[in-house]
């Protein structure tokens, strides 16, 4: 079993979390900085409707398709050098987007800060787990943590907005340069390396469940233009289906797997997991849309966009930073299905007066919206990781960042095809209106199915107090 090496209790924590935090923040701040963006990037570069998805598309893809990879090439190389690894990688090719000039450029370089962050993002929920010992500490960390996603995806949006307009949307990916240089100089003087494994990468596992995630993303957003019946959609979603299951057949006979099978074994692990992908596949297409509609439609400055977007960011961390201490108080479960159903009536209550109404009627959706992702994901990232054994830290996180990428990537691609149902007839502003609407309907389903998980195998009455956060590093 690969050894650990702890921080000492005490000994420059709050250091230690803020590069964890810092970093993973670089992450998720990307991904929604660009949605405010967009409308500009579309001009400028000379995107098409259809291509423009794919800004967002190519990051998510390469994230989720490299991030098992990515996980456990942490566990046998040592997690603060791939830590490193990642950081440079994500820096150097997001000074690459800000020079973009053509779509090529700017797709094929949003591809390789997927790949760095990748490497990145498994890495720093696994320096989490081996920084923090179980207990309140950790409990708190995993809580910042998942926050600092929910939080950073919201204010992203408002500083994306802002630079677009007063500034440039380039200089969003910029700024990652010199923040990138800074976490990698503190990870060097804070972090404690944890020690290399002789254990072997499992090629064949991550080349299958590449091509196969890439493949059904492709399938189910080609299909919002071309149809189901289209025979290169067909196509593409039949290759996905059969490299998934060759994936699950490589991964029970591999001797060092990139995804143990074992950690499935356990249903509330499962569910999390299947949880996550739903949730933020549905908020992911909320930041998606619902930015595109206050410029779009409602005419609003990505500068006004952004800050229309404020109410979803205060509530989102307002629940975020009061979950730990509601669910040392009422327990994990509680928390989890009251913010899951926060979202869930957010979320639907869109859908219903986001067609011909005005900004201000969205305001308290988008905030309950914010409450759902802000008391949700602590508790979906600490039931992902319940119960793992240290030596899988790593493949644990990945597949945690898994579900969060390809929920993302994926919940985009369904919400996108959804989004024409009904839509024969209409053009300009009535079509984009009419799109938002019915993809936060599709959001909506796709919460809902999120709290049914929830409900039957995540929510634990017998067990008080927080008491799911305190065992996270229990053998399965």
């Amino acid at each position: 079993m690969q050894q650990v090496t702890h921080q000492p209790r005490g000994t420059n924590t709050s250091a230690i979390l803020a590069i964890i935090l810092v970093s993973y923040v670089m992450i998720v701040l990307d991904i929604s900085i660009v949605l405010t963006g967009l409308p500009k990037i579309h001009v400028e570069l000379g995107f098409t409707d259809a291509g423009l998805s794919w800004v967002s598309t190519a990051y998510t893809l390469a994230f989720g398709g490299f991030l098992l990879l990515g996980a456990r090439a942490g566990d046998i190389l040592g997690r603060r050098r791939m830590l490193l690894i990642g950081l440079a990688v994500f820096s150097l090719a997001s000074l690459v987007i800000g020079l973009a000039e053509s779509p090529a450029v700017m797709i094929t370089a949003r591809g390789v800060q997927g790949f760095g962050s990748a490497i990145l993002a498994p890495s720093t929920l696994a320096l989490l787990q081996t920084n923090f010992e179980p207990g309140p500490g950790r409990t708190r960390a995993v809580s910042y943590y998942a926050a600092a996603a929910g939080v950073s995806a919201a204010a992203g949006l408002v500083v994306g907005g802002l630079l677009a307009d007063w500034l440039s949307w380039r200089v969003g990916f910029f700024i990652n340069l010199p923040i990138g240089i800074a976490m990698m100089l503190a990870a060097r003087g804070y972090l404690v390396e944890t020690d290399r494994s002789p254990a072997r990468f499992d090629i064949l596992g991550a080349m299958a469940s590449t091509i196969a995630m890439v493949s059904l993303v492709y399938g189910v957003i080609r299909s919002a233009s071309s149809g189901w019946g289209d025979p290169v959609t067909i196509s593409a979603v039949a290759v996905g289906v059969v490299m998934m299951s060759l994936f699950v057949i490589v991964e029970s006979r591999a001797a060092e797997p990139i995804m143990p099978l074992a950690l499935f074994a356990d249903r509330e692990r499962v569910a999390a997991y299947a949880g996550r992908a739903l949730f933020l596949g549905a908020n992911v297409g909320f930041y998606f849309f619902v930015a595109q509609y206050l410029q779009s439609v409602a005419g609003l400055s990505p500068a006004a966009a952004g800050i229309a977007f404020l109410p979803t960011t205060v509530v989102n961390f307002a629940a975020a930073m009061c979950a730990p201490a509601l669910i040392s108080r009422y327990g994990s479960g509680p928390v989890l299905t009251g913010s899951v159903i926060a979202g869930l009536v957010g979320m639907g209550w869109l859908s219903a007066v986001i067609e011909g109404s005005s900004v201000w009627t969205l305001v308290l959706p988008m905030m309950l919206v914010g409450a759902g992702q802000g008391g949700a994901l602590g508790p979906l990232t600490a039931s992902g990781i319940a119960r793992v054994p240290l030596d899988r830290a790593g493949a644990a996180s990945g597949v945690v960042n898994v579900s969060h990428q390809l929920g993302s990537s994926l919940g985009l691609g369904v919400l996108v095809a959804a989004s024409v149902f009904g839509s024969d007839g209409l053009s300009g502003t009535a079509l984009l209106a009419h799109r938002a609407a019915t993809a936060m309907a599709a959001g909506t389903v796709l919460i809902g199915l999120t709290l049914v998980l929830v409900l039957a195998f995540i929510v634990r009455p017998a067990v008080k107090g927080g008491a799911e956060l305190e065992c996270l590093n229990r053998e399965a």
